[in-house]
């Protein structure tokens, strides 16, 4: 509202004054609407914000009390008190800031709605009933004839007080209007000022209480990381231990109760039942167990425990076969005899040799012998366990895994994404050889393990040949062939910053759809971490008959000593590499993938095969059924080997005399391969055209080491098959031995023409 009414005007009653009356009521009648209004939104935040505060405390009210029950947790119970008491804090301010725009609220604007919106309607009112009086008197001062005068003076004298009277509310309407304009202005703007100020007040508090927190809060960011790292590994062992223990016979009885011989601990416990001693002879299963050359059970982990035998020296045991119950044993002592039942004559057996133990064990002071039906295995076990122990088997463990980070990330291109190039990636795709973001992980996980298979490089222990397989490839080889024709197609790559479905269709297209990929055929020597070698391209040629590829580079780990048995004697370079490219440059997948895996083999052309949708598996007829993994083994590759692997090869997939990859292996004495084939599930009962299988092979062979590994998978293939768990003594042992094919291939030739003579 911006006119301003003269009072001068408003006595003469102008067309101009009635105008603009006319418009400050129109005005008038707009700003009460919008006040009110404005007062029913302020009421409703008023009454929401009172309510967000009482569900704030009641939730505060729940902080503490969980706070209360994690006293046992000092890292808990810290951040729920403090976070707690800081929110109640900020709920207090938000408490102050609803009073003060309350008090604001009523006494600005309830004030010019309630009191000078009413005032201002009165007055118009007033100035109404006496404008309509002046128009009468005037009108009837005007009827009243020219010979009447009595009633012209009547008619003069009313006309003169209706004039009076209407300009008398003609002036206080001005004036009416004239004020709430004026305080129109100062109200609205004190009340959003206070309101603002309040607001102010509000959060400047808040940040006060949250930025004393600060460094509490970025320690506790530290902690949590930490802590879901350390979750994200026992939920990895939880889920390895319960896919083992599921895979067990879970209908099977209970196993044994355990023996135990370190002191101050219970040697046996388990339950059995007992029969009471009343006169009602019941049966109860209670919670038995031997320590401190006792025998005590309780019912309850919260009850006392209570003693059967106090002194074993001064009691017998001895099993109860005619007892009308199964399983019985009877411990008796001078002053008492106990009968109790086991679940099994294998509990029996066990609980009765326990005691006798014990017994022994009371008078001669020294731990029990090992129980009856322990195996020799078990014991070989524990003692492999226990060299595994030494300085020796710490550090071949723990040497693999402790840099992974920095060796994957070290090589030329690794140190971004391979994807979008977001630095410092944490991920890695073991099957491809290329880093990942978290982001780029997650999509190539959902792409399926025929696609990716995703590994973090902080979370999960690392192999050292698939250490080794990261280094030999990277991001900047598998992108010079999943990329090749992105800049001559002139596609955007996408960036770190680009959302998730950007990525996820880039991912598609370079990978399932492989967009990107050159069109088949061309040349594929030369392909290196400096460039991919690409020929003109020319009609595809029958495949000849394979010869050794002689590439330009080779896999790491591999030497010209242990080249391929099958493969003829090596040119000179020069006639060599141009035999080489006329070769691959008429191969199709296949064929490429089978010739890059022989001696010397290069990984980056068993990549670029694999892209163009060669067949892992592919099956050389002319050269006895052999496989890439085959011409692998013949190589003596590791990496090869394990790179084919990782990409879907199959590890039992035999040639047309029915050996295997382990058999051959074992035939050429590489016993890191052989090693790698058994962690993949190789079958070890295969036989051959001769009917031999890799042991007697090894046997005859006189490799102690392979002799070794095959001997231990399998004792571990019997344990598994009774549904025994075992130790981890077996994953160790194997463990050690990856790591010596990979750092210390030499200490894996071991021979011992003895081995004839043993048995298993």
């Amino acid at each position: 509202m911006t006119v301003k009414l003269d009072f001068e005007e408003c006595l003469k009653d102008s067309p101009r004054f009635r105008a603009a009356i006319e418009t400050v009521e129109t005005e008038v009648s707009v700003l009460e609407t919008q006040l009110e209004k404005l007062l029913k939104l302020c009421t409703t935040m008023l009454e929401s914000g009172r309510q967000y505060s009482a569900h704030s405390k009641n939730f505060v009210s729940g902080v503490q009390e969980l706070s209360q029950n994690s006293q046992g947790d000092s890292m808990m119970s810290e951040c729920l008190e403090k976070f707690s008491e800081s929110f109640n804090k900020m709920i207090g301010r938000h408490e102050e800031l609803l009073d003060t725009t309350q008090q604001s609220f009523k006494q600005q604007l309830q004030s010019l709605v309630k009191e000078d919106m009413k005032q201002f309607k009165e007055t118009r009112k007033e100035f109404e009933r006496s404008s309509e009086t002046l128009s009468s008197a005037l009108h009837h001062n005007a009827e009243v004839p020219r010979r009447r005068h009595h009633e012209a003076e009547e008619a003069v004298l009313a006309l003169k007080v209706a004039r009076t009277a209407f300009r008398a509310r003609a002036l206080d309407y001005v004036l009416q209007i004239n004020v709430i304009q004026s305080k129109k202005k100062f109200e609205i703007l004190k009340f959003m000022l206070t309101f603002m100020e309040a607001q102010s007040s509000y959060l400047e508090q808040g940040f006060r209480v949250v930025k004393e927190l600060a460094q509490y809060r970025k320690d506790l960011a530290a902690q949590l990381h930490q802590l879901v790292l350390e979750s994200a590994r026992e939920k990895r062992d939880m889920e390895q231990r319960h896919t083992m223990i599921k895979q067990k016979d879970l209908s099977q009885e209970d196993a044994v109760p355990e023996l135990r011989t370190e002191p101050g601990v219970a040697v046996m416990e388990g339950y059995l039942y007992k029969r009471a001693s009343n006169a009602f002879k019941t049966w109860s299963r209670r919670w038995f167990s031997i320590q401190s050359n006792q025998l005590v059970y309780q019912k309850k982990a919260k009850d006392a425990l209570t003693v059967v035998v106090e002194d074993l020296r001064l009691c017998t045991v001895k099993p109860c076969p005619d007892h009308e119950r199964r399983f019985c044993f009877e411990v008796v002592s001078p002053s008492k005899s106990c009968l109790l039942q086991a679940d099994s004559e294998r509990h029996q057996q066990a609980w009765v040799c326990a005691v006798q133990n014990s017994i022994a064990s009371a008078y001669n002071e020294e731990h029990p012998e090992p129980p009856l039906g322990q195996q020799p295995l078990e014991r070989a076990a524990s003692l492999s366990a226990a060299k595994l122990q030494s300085p020796l088997g710490r550090r071949l463990r723990g040497s693999t895994d402790k840099h992974v980070v920095d060796q994957v990330q070290r090589l030329e291109g690794n140190a971004q994404c391979c994807d979008c190039r977001e630095p410092a990636p944490e991920w890695a795709s073991i099957n491809l050889g290329i880093t990942l973001c978290i982001e780029c992980s997650g999509i190539h996980r959902s792409l399926g393990v025929h696609f990716s298979k995703v590994r973090s490089l902080t979370l999960d222990s690392w192999e050292p040949e698939l250490v080794k397989l990261m280094c030999e490839l990277g991001n900047r080889v598998i992108n010079q062939i999943y990329e090749a024709r992105v800049e001559e197609m002139n596609i955007k790559r996408p960036q770190p910053g680009c959302s998730r479905l950007e990525k996820e269709a880039w991912i598609r297209a370079k990978y399932v759809e492989k967009k990107f990929i050159t069109k088949f055929p061309e040349v594929r020597v030369q392909l290196s971490r400096g460039g991919v070698g690409r020929g003109p391209e020319k009609p595809p040629k029958p495949c000849p008959k394979p010869k050794p590829p002689h590439l330009a580079r080779g896999s790491a780990g591999t030497s010209p000593g242990n080249a391929s048995p099958v493969a003829g004697p090596r040119e000179g370079v020069a006639s060599g590499a141009v035999a080489a490219v006329e070769d691959l440059h008429s191969l199709h997948p296949g064929p490429l993938l089978y010739r890059a895996a022989g001696a010397p083999p290069s990984l980056p052309t068993m990549a670029d095969a694999l892209a163009h949708g060669a067949d892992v598996n592919w099956v050389n007829v002319a050269q006895e059924s052999r496989t890439p993994l085959l011409q692998a083994v013949a190589a003596n590759s590791l990496l090869a080997c394990e790179f084919l692997l990782q990409n879907g090869a199959s590890v039992n997939q035999a040639d047309s005399k029915g050996r295997g990859p382990l058999h051959h292996a074992t035939i050429l004495g590489h016993t890191g391969l052989a090693c790698l084939f058994l962690k993949r599930g190789a079958n070890m009962s295969a036989v051959d055209e001769e009917g031999k299988d890799p042991l007697s092979i090894a046997i005859d062979s006189a490799n102690a080491d392979i002799v070794t590994l095959l001997r231990l998978a399998k004792m571990r293939e019997v344990e598994l098959a009774q549904g025994q768990a075992g130790d981890e003594t077996y994953l160790d042992i194997f463990h050690d031995f990856s790591l010596m094919a990979s750092n210390d291939p030499d200490k894996l030739t071991r021979r011992s023409y003895d081995l004839k003579l043993t048995t298993l």
